[in-house]
C-alpha cells in the first residue's frame, strides 16, 4: 500500500477525529469541524509518534481508499 492509498484517523474517546491524506504537495489533515492544512512528513510524524507510543487516550487508524486504478 502507498501513502497516497490510504487515510490515517486519529480519535479521542470524546469523539474528536482528525483525518490526514497524501495530497500532491505533501499531507492534508483535516479536523473535525472540516478545517483543513497542508503538513510535511515530519510534522505528520510529530503528532502521530508520541500517540503510538501511548502517550494520550487516543485511537490511531488507517484505512485503504479503496480506489479503483485503471
Amino acid at each position: 500500500m502507498k501513502n497516497s492509498e490510504c487515510t490515517i484517523y486519529i480519535m479521542s474517546k470524546h469523539g474528536w477525529i482528525q483525518k490526514y491524506r497524501k495530497g500532491k504537495d505533501g499531507w492534508i489533515q483535516t479536523s473535525s469541524n472540516g478545517a483543513e492544512r497542508s503538513l510535511s512528513a515530519e510534522q505528520l510524524l510529530s503528532h502521530i509518534l508520541p500517540l503510538l507510543a501511548g502517550i494520550g487516550h487516543f485511537t490511531v487508524r488507517v484505512e485503504p481508499d479503496n480506489r479503483i486504478k485503471v
